[in-house]
């Protein structure tokens, strides 16, 4: 047999209700779990657990029928905008972003991205969350290195715009050359870092600071590269209007993204409010997934059919947006916010 010395530590958690989420939905209602340094290593009853381990065992913690169940996954946060909490409130969608967010997000450093994101991903860890989709901030080194430091499991994304009304000064040189390359280099230096917990994928901030090049060429680099596709999709009926305007469809966002095929499988769409019956078919055939912010759509945005897509076959998950959209990291609030909207749509 193994000493403590030679064998890896060993924690076993009992008496509580464990949540697995496995392939069969198991719960174990006076459950108990072994974690083997930063791994499961068993889980089942409390007895049985206690009868096996606690011989073994490092430390034994009773967890007083406490739910214990896997971390949340917060599939869209802006983890810059962590230092920006409450400068966007009460303003519609086009001046928070033109007016509030995007000068504040164009003076950041990668220091103040760092302590952001530091900050950001404190809060999530206190709400549960063990791994988020960045929605796309200006420096991915900062939130890597924070993302390290955290032990959290990520997929960060740079914000890519190349046109459009409402572009800082310094902003507004970035072509999709520059917005291709720059993405391409993020992905060389920090994909499938800090022991496999980072993930680097493509971002465009949102269609109507979007070249069809840009949005052409950001399909073809990421199946290239076998990764995904954050972007904000059809958040506002404003948002609709302009595309149906600059790009001659019938619809909206949705629409013109499924002419030009770069509606597929690695694409999370954010948001994704303002769409009929047709554009969801048109995600549901694609393969597209929705991350739907209950809290910020309760704010600004309206909520997404999310009955509609989940009938139609659709992936819906939740996230949080920003801190200025929503002023909490709390998985639980949007939850909540989630549960009450479903009353209202």
């Amino acid at each position: 047999m193994e000493t403590n010395g030679s064998r890896n530590s060993l924690t076993v958690f009992h008496n509580a209700t464990i949540v697995t989420m496995d392939s069969d939905r198991r719960v174990f209602r006076n459950g108990g779990i072994v974690i083997e340094r930063d791994r499961i290593k068993c889980i089942g009853q409390s007895p049985q657990i206690l009868s096996q381990f606690s011989s073994v065992a490092d430390e034994i913690v009773d967890l007083h029928s406490q739910i214990l169940l896997p971390g949340f996954v917060n599939t869209h946060v802006h983890t810059s905008q962590q230092l920006g909490r409450g400068i966007a409130d009460d303003v519609d969608l086009v001046t928070w972003l033109h007016d509030r967010i995007w000068p504040y997000e164009s003076n950041m450093t990668e220091e103040d991205s760092y302590i952001s994101t530091l900050l950001c991903g404190i809060e999530l860890i206190h709400s549960g969350v063990t791994c988020f989709a960045e929605a796309g901030g200006q420096h991915v080194s900062g939130m890597a290195r924070a993302v390290e430091k955290l032990g959290l499991r990520a997929c960060l994304t740079k914000s890519i715009m190349d046109c459009g009304d409402g572009l800082p000064p310094s902003w507004a040189d970035q072509t999709a050359d520059v917005c291709i390359q720059s993405q391409k280099q993020l992905y060389k230096m920090h994909n499938n870092t800090a022991d496999g917990r980072i993930r680097v994928w493509f971002g465009i901030r949102q269609i109507m600071n979007s070249t069809d090049r840009l949005l052409i060429e950001t399909r073809d680099a990421a199946k290239d590269l076998e990764t995904g596709i954050h972007m904000h999709v059809a958040e506002i009926p404003y948002e609709n209007e302009v595309v149906k305007g600059t790009r001659s469809v019938e619809r909206g966002t949705v629409t013109f993204l499924d002419r030009i095929e770069f509606l597929r499988s690695n694409l999370l769409a954010a948001h994704t409010v303002w769409v009929d019956d047709t554009e969801i078919g048109f995600l549901a055939r694609a393969g597209v997934k929705v991350s739907h912010c209950p809290a910020a759509a309760m704010r600004m945005l309206g909520f997404a059919p999310v009955r509609e897509m989940l009938q139609s076959g659709i992936t819906v998950s939740l996230g949080t947006d920003g801190a200025p959209s929503n002023n909490r990291m709390s998985m639980g609030t949007g939850y909540f916010a989630l549960f009450y909207g479903s009353f209202l749509i």
